[in-house]
């Protein structure tokens, strides 16, 4: 009996805490030492302060190169620590997109956020209507440093320089030639010398008249004949780009659509109408001289055969007083080396026209060359009152040089 009580009270006990006594077994199974918990809390904080931490070291740098960046943008703008350096930078035609001209600046060291330059300049124009910086950028050669900031350097590629507000006012005379123009330009604080020829010989320009031309071997000047004779005016420090320009676009007014068909119709080229103007230029300065000179040249050329020759003397004197005193040691050629292609004498090899312009003539002899006097007469000479002397002949010719200009050398 007291066994099978035992066992009752057992069953009965196991009846009244079966669930209970399971719970406790879970409640053991799964339990900890009481000092894991503690480590646990402890390890969870630490890694929440070294995250903390990371994540205020990664704002921080994050913060430092936006920083670095935002002042390296500022610097591109303002030019506060930029280098003093000069970069010489050209372009042979005209730069249409600005994106372009800033990576030519990024290309050169000039700048270091190119992107950031191309952002601001679109908003700069947006919201600032005066004086854009967009394109287009005139062909040519510019001197540019970090220290004029990005405005400065695309105010000065765009063709005019604001920073400066002194204006120079030149007059520049028929007949004058391109050494005479530079340095004037040069002596006058308008251009660099160097920059005006580098942009003569090799930038391109949207003008009927010199849009073919191109450098030759055999001419000093690529546009010798096309620095219209005019008074312009200029800023101090131009861009020499924007010097140029106004001289083509003077030219462009003055030789119209009516010269080019008149050229057409004579069957001249505008090189050869611009070349015979500038010898009649340099032969007179009488407007109705001018017409006749162009008749015996344009008759002369009509007949090679037995004028090879246009016999002036004014084309060798423009290589002789004229190129030789501007030539300098680094000068592609000699004088010598030119003669060979503008000395028009009766005694030299040249047939025909010299290669190219001797001067920048007016709108006179521009006239003269396309609207010739109506003679017949092939040969010409000048006192030394000015008085001019035709003859159909060679013998009519030296009869009057005996007569009225012994003196001269025929």
């Amino acid at each position: 009996m007291d066994n099978l009580e035992f066992r009752s009270g057992n069953e009965k006990n196991k009846d009244i805490y079966f669930s209970n006594g399971a719970e406790d077994e879970v409640k053991t199974s799964s339990s900890k030492p009481a000092g894991s918990s503690t480590k646990t809390k402890k390890r969870k904080k630490r890694n929440s302060v070294a995250s903390t931490y990371l994540f205020f070291f990664f704002v921080i740098v994050i913060s430092m190169i936006v920083s670095v960046y935002a002042i390296f943008c500022m610097n591109d703008i303002l030019a506060i620590t930029k280098n003093t350096s000069t970069v010489t930078v050209s372009f042979s035609q005209e730069i249409k997109s600005t994106d372009e001209a800033i990576d030519v600046l990024s290309s050169n060291g000039l700048i270091k956020c190119k992107q950031f330059c191309k952002l601001f300049v679109k908003l700069r124009d947006k919201f600032i209507h005066s004086s854009a910086l967009g394109a287009p950028y005139d062909a040519g050669v510019y001197y540019l440093n970090g220290k004029m900031g990005l405005e400065g350097m695309l105010v000065n590629m765009k063709g005019y320089n604001n920073a400066s507000s002194d204006v120079v006012k030149l007059t520049f005379p028929e007949g004058y030639t391109v050494p005479e123009v530079i340095k004037k330009l040069d002596d006058n604080d308008v251009c660099d010398r160097e920059a005006l020829l580098s942009v003569i010989e090799s930038t391109s320009f949207n003008f009927e008249l010199t849009e073919d031309l191109t450098a030759q071997e055999n001419v000093p000047y690529r546009l010798e004949g096309y620095l219209f004779p005019d008074t312009y005016e200029f800023y101090v420090d131009e861009s020499p780009a924007s010097v140029i320009r106004k001289f083509l676009e003077q030219g462009d007014k003055v030789y119209t659509d009516k010269y080019s068909q008149r050229a057409k119709k004579l069957g001249l080229s505008s090189y050869e109408v611009m070349t015979i103007a500038s010898i009649v230029q340099r032969e007179t300065g009488d407007v109705k001289q001018m017409k006749i000179i162009s008749a015996i040249i344009q008759n002369r050329l009509a007949n090679p055969s037995q004028y090879p020759t246009i016999g002036c003397q004014s084309t060798s004197d423009y290589i002789t007083k004229k190129v030789k005193p501007s030539l300098s040691s680094t000068s592609s050629h000699t004088s010598e080396y030119y003669l060979t292609y503008y000395n028009t004498n009766s005694s030299s090899t040249v047939v025909g026209l010299p290669a190219g312009p001797i001067c920048n003539p007016g709108k006179d002899a521009i006239e003269a060359a396309l609207y010739p006097a109506d003679t017949d007469a092939k040969y010409f000479f000048h006192d030394s009152d000015g008085n001019m002397y035709t003859a159909s002949s060679l013998s009519e010719f030296k009869e009057k040089v005996q007569q009225y200009a012994p003196y001269l050398e025929y």
